[in-house]
């Protein structure tokens, strides 16, 4: 997974449980992708100061994650609901499919639909 996308998903479950202040420095670093210099001036702090921030935060994140496993159990979810879509679609498109079945296979599709873009 790339480096920037994950740090953001830790961000996202976990990130209500860093301090106002590191969420700040951490929002600006990875979110709003500002360098260490231009978070540093911004906040009178030294570019050392803001880069051992972010570290402590990326440390504090990846430690609640490797105790909750929210992320992967999240990241896992969103497969097997993608997958769960695919064969409905699959199914809805053969032919000779029971009427009630397709029915039915159009409601996983929407509902399988409805979670994934809320994920």
């Amino acid at each position: 997974m790339d480096k920037m996308l994950k740090q953001a998903l830790l961000y996202d479950f976990y990130g209500e449980l860093l301090t106002a202040h590191q969420k700040s420095i951490y929002e600006d670093f990875v979110l709003n992708d500002f360098s260490l210099s231009e978070i540093g001036e911004d906040r009178n702090i030294s570019r050392q100061g803001v880069y051992d921030i972010v570290k402590r935060c990326e440390k504090l994140l990846n430690g609640y994650e490797e105790k909750l496993h929210l992320v992967q159990k999240f990241l896992t979810a969103k497969e097997q609901v993608e997958k769960i879509h695919e064969l409905a679609g699959e199914i809805l498109r053969t032919e000779g499919v029971p009427e009630t079945s397709t029915e039915y296979l159009r409601q996983i599709e929407n509902i399988s639909n409805g979670i994934l873009e809320e994920m």
